[in-house]
């Protein structure tokens, strides 16, 4: 159901959109606390274990324990409305695009619109143009995850009109560049690898057929985000750390700040402060956050498809008995 199929023509782009967005909505408001938490440690200066007295954060139960008792159970949603625009915007750009990518490409190329290539290629494309029309809410998302108390930012109203006037539009697109570099392999293998393992499955449990594909679904997803997210995490990293800035007086309750000039002096100030591994905090939530989103957010799209499917289905059989 991901991506153009001949075969089965059931979904149309504007569908897909929609399918994109409802998808990302669902999903967000699952994985919105390991989002937090993820931002919280790929923030963090200092080095994340118990060992380290400076250390605001050492490990994943550590920082739920903390952001509750200091913040209240709702700090698991902070920046959750942006988040949420997030989401849905970038769901239904993301799978319009993809499916018409991949249309494109059967109509006019001699590629397969099934290909594991094509899939990378069309995903990574898709995404670059969703991330493009999303940044300046993802940005805003950020800033609302990083912020501690007292809150810098009241609301998201409060939010958009303090950093244009005090920052400009160009803050809007913080962490644009290491965003795109990222982008494209992260998406481009989400989506080859969830085609890879929905064709290694049904040629491992051939007799399955439709029966239980919304588990296959949900397993494919969760293990195509945990590859994907592992070979690209780094840029994620450079992405937070580059959003929060201009913003560093809200960070000073969680330790240490840095001011970056850009990317490679992000990469340089990171390698030489906090060495290799700084490349790498937060991977553990990360991981988690990737596991469970993409494995959702493919589940809710295929799930969201085959209901607009049985729609039209059920539509054009009543029409026809009418």
């Amino acid at each position: 159901m991901v991506g153009y199929d001949p075969e089965a023509q059931c979904v149309s782009t504007a569908e897909a959109a929609a399918a994109g967005s409802a998808s990302g909505l669902v999903t967000r408001v699952l994985v919105s606390p390991l989002d937090v938490i993820k931002i919280r440690f790929q923030l963090q200066i200092e080095q994340l274990s118990s060992r380290n007295p400076g250390a605001k954060y050492h490990g994943i139960l550590q920082a739920v324990q903390r952001i509750f008792q200091e913040e209240g159970f709702v700090a698991f949603w902070k920046g959750h409305v942006p988040a949420q625009f997030l989401s849905v915007g970038y769901g239904a750009v993301q799978f319009m695009a993809f499916e018409s990518l991949t249309k494109l490409v059967h109509n006019v190329t001699s590629y397969n619109a099934r290909d594991s290539f094509v899939h990378f290629v069309c995903g990574g494309l898709a995404a670059c143009t969703a991330t493009v029309a999303v940044q300046p809410v993802d940005t805003l998302r950020t800033r609302f995850a990083a912020q501690g108390e007292p809150k810098i930012y009241r609301n998201l109203r409060h939010a958009v009109v303090t950093m244009y006037q005090t920052e400009g539009p160009r803050t809007f697109y913080r962490g644009l560049t290491p965003t795109i570099i990222a982008i494209f392999p992260y998406a481009g293998l989400q989506f080859s690898f969830y085609n890879i393992l929905q064709q290694f499955s049904e040629w491992v449990v051939p007799a399955e057929g439709k029966k239980g594909g919304n588990v296959k679904n949900l397993v494919c997803g969760s293990c195509a985000g945990i590859i994907s997210k592992t070979l690209t995490y780094p840029f994620d990293l450079f992405k937070k750390r580059l959003q929060v800035g201009g913003f560093e007086h809200a960070r000073a309750a969680f330790g240490q700040v840095r001011m970056y000039r850009g990317l490679l002096d992000c990469i340089r100030q990171i390698m030489q402060e906090e060495g290799p591994g700084g490349f790498f905090k937060g991977l553990s939530p990360s991981l988690l956050k990737a596991a469970v989103s993409t494995g959702l957010v493919f589940f809710w799209y295929e799930l969201f498809c085959s209901l607009l499917c049985a729609l039209k289905n059920t539509d054009s059989t009543m029409r026809k008995e009418g």
